[in-house]
């Protein structure tokens, strides 16, 4: 039934969107809660019940037609106002936390529980440099960022240094695998946030905590794209392409240099400092290191951003699920809403066949070899050109048709599109941010991060001049 009013909503052209919650912990994922009813709608084999989708498909298709997100004459006043609103991020993202982050009643409790309040002076050792012998610091938390089943990030400053730090705690459940301290001990590149150490805590209560203390970053490009929303505007298209190729080159690098997936890329999980506009990738509590022939849960990332091969229960996946995730973050920063806003697994699928049609039966042996029921009615794919307004260029257009493929091994690598012709603009030698200060680093690549790459590929990444810069051929 609610498959139902879903479609009936988006025929009737009321396609209002849900909220998809934000980093400040008003809105909690209960996951547990969601991975049931989830899971209710997977046979015994963890593949979805084709017949529940092709009755939600087969009564409402033939009447819904999908609308640009901007018609064609709010296109032109709509680019003209992005142009005016450049310069205003900061201004404005800060305006709206001075809104956001008063800490409510339940995010207090939340923190209480996790042992850690406002003002409260966390007290630690860590190992010295080189090393020396351990030092003592001690962190004051300062608020709450974010929280989840998973625990809470509050800000915190170092009394020693009064550097502002983010603190992620995590509790220790021995009945799940934690593989994050491991995965980022690994990660070091710019487009990555950085662990600075860890140490663990116990509460009253007797639970154990890993404490993750990293760099702090300002926002998130859930919170900047939320941003515009609400001003009734667009992002900037300069932004778009800073934000979607630096999580390429994050993506780029987990997954060429040490065989990592993500497996919960989301605006949410993108911090971004609104004042350089450089990204970085956080979040690592669901990454795992991927291995042929091993299986892994299907039951992972967020729903909007969920790959289709997940839904159809897929356990012997690859790096591509990040790929997908990606193409749907790029597709929301160009909307302003998410281009696939599912209510659960059918109705998720429901999103995809919509706008990409149904999948050919070699296209759902490509996502999982093991799903058999094909009973799915055929729905045509929807033109990517019309989904966007006019302002979108077709080589944005042309890069989310090449990331949002049912078939994993057709969606093109981050570092392909990292090449991709719709960030040339960022490699011209005289680009800048819109205030004339220059881009955050975009073209400092580790040898890890481009392994296995032609040299034809390596030209298209980095420019000639900063190949003339660093010493490189040119040719």
């Amino acid at each position: 039934m609610h498959v139902m009013r879903r479609l009936k909503s988006f025929a009737s052209g009321r396609t209002t969107v849900p909220d998809t919650g934000g980093d400040t912990g008003k809105k909690r994922v209960k996951v547990e809660q969601e991975a049931a009813a989830d899971t209710s709608q997977l046979t015994s084999k963890g593949c979805l019940y084709a017949t529940d989708v092709a009755n939600a498909l087969e009564k409402q298709m033939a009447s819904v037609r999908l609308q640009p997100a901007l018609g064609t004459a709010e296109s032109s006043s709509m680019l003209s106002t992005d142009m005016r609103s450049y310069d205003q991020i900061p201004k404005g993202i800060l305006e709206m936390k001075s809104q956001e982050n008063q800490l409510s009643s339940l995010d207090q409790e939340k923190e209480s529980s996790h042992g850690t309040e406002a003002g409260h002076v966390i007290v630690t050792t860590i190992s010295g440099p080189n090393g020396q012998p351990k030092q003592t610091v001690s962190y004051l938390a300062e608020r709450i960022v974010g929280t989840g089943s998973f625990g809470v990030v509050f800000q915190a400053k170092c009394l020693e240094t009064g550097e502002t730090l983010a603190i992620k705690k995590v509790l220790q459940d021995k009945r799940y695998k934690n593989r994050e301290l491991q995965i980022m001990h690994m990660l070091d590149h710019p487009n990555v946030v950085t662990l600075k150490h860890c140490f663990y805590s116990n509460t009253e209560q007797g639970e154990l905590y890993l404490n993750l203390v990293m760099e702090y970053v300002h926002e998130t490009v859930y919170r900047i794209s939320k941003h515009y929303t609400r001003a009734n505007q667009r992002m900037p298209l300069i932004y778009v392409k800073l934000y979607t190729y630096q999580i390429c080159r994050a993506l780029a690098y987990i997954h060429n240099a040490l065989g990592i997936s993500h497996r919960d890329i989301k605006p949410q999980n993108l911090l971004v400092n609104p004042h350089t506009h450089q990204l970085k990738l956080c979040d690592f509590g669901s990454a795992k290191m991927l291995v042929n022939g091993e299986q892994n849960i299907a039951y992972i990332c967020s729903r909007y951003y969920r790959a289709p091969e997940l839904i159809f229960g897929a356990v012997h996946y690859t790096t591509a699920i990040d790929i997908w995730s990606l193409g749907c973050v790029m597709a929301e920063l160009l909307l302003g809403q998410p281009l696939f806003p599912g209510d659960n697994s059918v109705d998720q699928l429901v999103e995809i066949i919509k706008v990409l049609g149904t999948p050919t039966r070699e296209e759902i042996k490509c996502m999982n070899p093991s799903y058999t029921d094909h009973k799915f009615p055929q729905i045509k794919a929807h033109p990517w050109h019309k989904i966007f307004s006019k302002r979108v260029p077709p080589d944005a257009v042309d890069l989310i048709s090449r990331l949002l493929q049912y078939s994993p091994n057709l969606r093109c690598t981050a570092l392909d599109a990292c090449a991709h012709p719709f960030f040339d603009e960022l490699r011209h030698p005289t680009a800048r941010l819109p205030n004339g200060r220059p881009f955050p680093p975009l073209f400092n690549f580790k040898p890890q991060e481009l392994k296995g790459a032609s040299v034809e590929l390596i030209h298209r990444l980095i420019p000639e001049h900063v190949r003339r810069q660093n010493g490189m051929p040119v040719v």
